[in-house]
């Protein structure tokens, strides 16, 4: 039996087996960082000279990417509409642009690896707000990393890096203006469809033409005007389309709320509107049938369509336009005058 001071009965001090614990010559020490070490760049002038050279290079790069993206806007035009065209602009246009973000990325890592300190350093963090004095600390500590990263002094890596920040965007505003039209006002170009007195309503895509009494009550048909089934793609048809497509719905004629001046605008509780989103222009498409709403699926503009189809929900900031409809002598739908205010987006003519 062991006493308290290590000693056995029969004399023999008292020695506990280490059981299955590994036993270390070394004692365990806490976990630190570990030696710094300097790079070449630090030892050697000319070489952190050099890789300045290469972190603005690439910036300069990037820079020449995204003009490279725009000159090929121009020089790669697709007017003429033929696939090898749209391949040649999408793949240079594509090329310019993924190499201008492809050269920030390499000057922004070269930059941190090579020329940025990369002393280490712990900073404890602490869950609530800082007395008055650590937040002071903290501005010192941004204008320490200021003073280590170099970006303050270091004027060609500074100017390069902005240049190609602002120039790598361009590509894009380039490429979204090309998709406004040229030389006409878009709002006039809204204002007149293909629609017009006596066009049958047709189905989309189809082409048949649509009864009256085959619209049945919380229907929603897909239609577009019958003159655009005999378009081709070269012609327009695309164009044309995205401006003439139409819903049409039919309600229980006491459910609708008509104004006076558009009374006659629907035929026996069948209303058409147009599918095209009054804010950026997306397929209003998704007919609730119960509370007679339409959803389009972009933004959650939702619009009442017993109500003329005005704006209940989301950033829509007008009625989808109202296609005047009526039947001709053989039953069929047949729209009355083209729509009688711009269809689209509206964000270009008036809120």
């Amino acid at each position: 039996m062991a006493h308290d001071d290590g000693s056995l009965d029969d004399g023999r001090s008292f020695v506990p087996s280490t059981g299955l614990a590994v036993v270390v010559p070394d004692a365990p020490t806490a976990p630190a960082l570990p030696p710094h070490r300097e790079r070449v760049t630090d030892k050697d002038p000319a070489k952190m000279r050099s890789a300045v050279r290469t972190v603005y290079t690439w910036f300069y790069l990037s820079v020449a990417g995204s003009i490279w993206a725009i000159a090929a806007y121009m020089l790669f035009p697709i007017e003429d509409g033929r696939w090898s065209s749209i391949a040649e602009n999408n793949m240079f246009i594509g090329i310019g642009s993924a190499f201008a973000l492809l050269a920030i990325g390499i000057g922004a890592i070269h930059w941190s690896k090579a020329v940025m300190s990369d002393v280490e350093h712990v900073e404890h963090r602490h869950p609530t707000r800082g007395k008055d004095a650590t937040r002071e600390l903290a501005i010192e500590a941004f204008s320490d990393a200021n003073e280590d990263s170099g970006f303050g002094r270091r004027t060609m890596i500074r100017n390069s890096l902005f240049a190609a920040l602002i120039a790598f965007p361009l590509p894009g505003i380039v490429l979204f203006r090309g998709l406004a039209p040229h030389g006409v006002d878009p709002v006039e170009l809204l204002e007149h469809t293909m629609w017009k007195e006596g066009m049958r309503l047709v189905k989309d895509p189809t082409g048949t033409p649509i009864r009256a009494a085959d619209v049945t009550i919380g229907s929603a048909v897909h239609v577009i005007p019958e003159a655009l089934t005999e378009l081709s793609h070269h012609d327009g048809y695309l164009d044309e389309k995205a401006k003439a497509i139409v819903l049409v719905m039919r309600l229980r004629p006491e459910d609708l709320i008509q104004a006076p001046d558009k009374v006659d605008w629907s035929y026996d509780g069948i209303v058409a509107y147009s599918k095209v989103c009054t804010h950026v222009g997306c397929p209003v498409a998704l007919y609730e049938q119960h509370t007679h709403h339409l959803l389009c699926p972009c933004h959650q503009s939702q619009f009442d369509v017993k109500n003329h189809a005005a704006v209940i929900f989301g950033p829509a900031a007008r009625p989808l336009p109202q296609l005047p409809i009526t039947v001709d002598a053989d039953g069929y739908l047949v729209a009355r005058s083209d729509f009688q205010e711009p269809v689209g987006p509206s964000f270009w003519e008036r809120h």
